[in-house]
């Protein structure tokens, strides 16, 4: 069975294509994120949550409460909000680290 992520909000630095690169089946929603919106997107079931709109933060909280088994990460230029911090498992800056990178420690 495949890791599967949902990568939310737009994906300028390219984390979406380097996990599939690793390997990842991918589904991408952007816009104003809803909680049907990842429910139809699949993330019930997926194994990562990667977040790229930090103005979309809320959603975070959602996808907690729908998946308890889902590693959430913030791939984003932006600081995230102190109030989604404790059901964050990974935020990481762009600048920093490339996105082929963090897909390989992601799908390790």
């Amino acid at each position: 069975m495949s890791t599967t992520a949902i990568v939310a909000g737009p994906d300028d630095d390219e984390i979406g294509a380097a996990l599939e690169a690793a390997g990842v089946d991918v589904t991408r929603v952007d816009g104003v994120i809803t909680r049907p919106q990842l429910e139809e997107a699949g993330i019930v079931a997926a194994k990562l949550y990667v977040l790229t709109d930090v103005d979309q933060a809320t959603t975070i909280p959602i996808v907690c409460d729908l998946n308890d088994e889902v590693r959430t990460v913030v791939y984003a230029r932006d600081t995230v909000p102190e109030f989604v911090k404790g059901q964050l498992d990974l935020a990481i800056d762009p600048q920093l680290m490339d996105a082929s990178v963090v897909a390989d420690e992601l799908t390790d």
